[in-house]
């Protein structure tokens, strides 16, 4: 099954500038037809999954631009909701296609970048506890399933299962990885681990890693677990902090789809730098592969 890319990739494509604390969730407030626009681009390309705006919104970044509680509360249900406003315009095709909402990392809320180091100096039961007011207004706008993504750290992977578990919701965990172990360092068994002792994971994998990482995670995955695969990393391009820029090449390459696949990847899609005609692309690999 093909998901969506780079949501981010997709709007500043569509040329809005999203150097802000708050990333693709600043649209929202600003520019909510822009994130319709963007979701629908996607399943035009063949995507069947689409990740809601939310990854990098959260209360405490509301609050920073002057929105309460409740205002917070209604931006979040609307990310859900564009997400399905797009899926019904494409509609007439007769696909079938699912909103998954994005619970970004604790790293992400803060918006340092640290959620590509992890180990915040908070345990499992504190990360619970800053997740869950964001976890339930999700959860109120009923999507399809979670999408917890670029978990950088096996402790906080252990706190939205939990979540996960104690709402008894859908959900996929992919981590963010250097190598064959996350962020933080830790062995992509015990992370991937977490899946087998929470039956509400319905996928586990990787996202927001270079292409090359993800085969060998695929591999770590299936020895670990049963449950079925997802991955979407990014371009493999790198980010210039002080020129604020992308460099390099993309190594996002069919082949390395296809041998994806092979290697037994359930749900692929994409992520920075990852846009429409990539994902297209692997629509039309995925049409071949048997």
């Amino acid at each position: 099954m093909i998901s969506d890319g780079g949501l981010a990739t997709e709007l500043e494509a569509r040329g809005h500038d999203l150097t802000d604390a708050l990333w693709s969730a600043r649209l929202l407030l600003d520019a909510p037809d822009e994130i319709r626009a963007a979701h629908a681009a996607y399943f035009r390309a063949g995507a069947r999954i689409a990740t809601t705006a939310s990854y990098q919104a959260s209360f405490e970044g509301f609050a920073a631009r002057g929105l309460d509680r409740a205002a917070g509360t209604r931006l979040l249900r609307r990310s859900v909701a564009l997400a399905r406003e797009a899926r019904d315009e494409v509609a007439g095709d007769g696909r079938p296609r699912w909103i998954a909402a994005s619970v970004g990392p604790y790293g992400a809320m803060l918006a340092d970048g640290s959620e590509y180091r992890g180990r915040y100096g908070l345990g499992a039961a504190a990360l619970r506890e800053r997740h869950r007011p964001r976890f339930e207004a999700l959860l109120a706008a009923e999507p399809d399933l979670l999408a917890l993504e670029t978990i950088p750290d096996v402790d906080e992977a252990v706190a939205l299962a939990d979540l996960v578990a104690e709402a008894g919701y859908p959900a996929w965990l992919s981590y963010t990885v250097d190598g064959d172990r996350t962020r933080a360092g830790q062995p992509l068994a015990e992370a991937f681990a977490v899946a087998e002792v929470t039956p509400y994971l319905v996928a586990v994998g990787v996202n927001c890693c270079r292409p090359a990482d993800v085969a060998p995670a695929i591999a770590a995955a299936r020895a670990a677990t049963g449950t079925p695969i997802v991955v979407y990393p990014n371009s493999g391009e790198g980010w210039d902090p002080v020129a604020r820029r992308w460099t390099g090449a993309s190594a996002f390459a069919e082949s390395l789809v296809r041998e994806w696949i092979t290697a037994g990847a359930d749900i692929i899609g994409g992520c920075c730098r990852v846009g429409p005609a990539e994902i297209a692309g692997l629509a039309r690999i995925s049409a071949g592969c048997p």
